[in-house]
């Protein structure tokens, strides 16, 4: 079976990219297993999330809610990934890719809500 989602590319980046940050976040130190890792991984899995359960709205406007939400986690994941990084959580490299994804995903996401707001789409 497959559903609308699967076939938005923004919402494969994003699913990559949670596999990414789950890998990622297996190194973060064991105290914060409750605080950064999780919240990183919430704010993560929030994206594909809302890009799915949006696609299966009736309307462009219903589904531009969903997708605000999904660039909302973007700009968390992206401050969650900047203190990670001041915390030696996670190195340059490993940093600057993540980063690299994630703003790609943001400016897709902005793509898509564009396009929904678009009269001849």
């Amino acid at each position: 079976m497959s559903y609308r989602f699967e076939k938005l590319i923004v919402w494969q980046k994003a699913m990559d990219f949670c596999i990414s940050v789950y890998d990622t976040t297996k190194r973060f130190p064991k105290e914060e297993l409750y605080g950064l890792t999780s919240q990183l991984r919430r704010a993560t899995t929030s994206i594909p999330l809302n890009i799915a359960e949006g696609s299966a709205c009736r309307t462009k406007n219903e589904f531009s809610r969903f997708l605000y939400i999904a660039l909302r986690s973007q700009y968390e994941v992206v401050t969650i990934l900047i203190l990670a990084h001041k915390l030696n959580y996670i190195d340059n490299s490993e940093s600057r890719k993540l980063e690299i994804q994630i703003a790609e995903i943001g400016k897709m996401l902005q793509a898509l809500i564009n396009s929904l707001k678009n009269p001849k789409n």
